[in-house]
C-alpha cells in the first residue's frame, strides 16, 4: 500500500541564484531597497484615493475614525453634512 503525502497549502516561489560578485551583491541589495520602497508608496497612494478599502491603511476610513473620536474628545459629534449635532430640535 503506497503512502500518501498531504496535499501541500502553498506553492513554491521562482527560485532564484544569489549573486556572487561584490559589486552584483551591492546592486541587488539596492535594488531591493528601492522596489519596497515604490511598493510602500504605492499602496499608500492606492489606500488615500481609495479610502473604502479596509486592507489598505491611511485611507479615508481612517482619517473619519481619526475626526470623529476628536470630536467625541471635545464633546461634539460631526455630522455628515458638516454641522455639529446638539439637543432635540424644539417644534415651532
Amino acid at each position: 500500500m503506497p503512502l500518501t503525502r498531504p496535499a501541500k497549502t502553498t506553492r513554491p516561489g521562482v527560485r532564484s541564484v544569489a549573486p556572487k560578485k561584490a559589486g552584483l551583491i551591492k546592486q541587488k541589495k539596492l535594488t531591493k531597497q528601492l522596489t519596497s520602497g515604490l511598493v510602500s508608496m504605492t499602496e499608500r497612494s492606492l489606500a488615500t484615493k481609495a479610502g473604502h478599502l479596509e486592507l489598505l491603511a491611511g485611507g479615508k476610513k481612517d482619517r473619519l475614525q481619526k475626526e470623529r473620536n476628536a470630536a467625541r474628545k471635545d464633546g461634539t459629534l460631526a455630522r455628515k453634512d458638516g454641522g455639529l449635532k446638539s439637543g432635540p430640535k424644539k417644534a415651532t
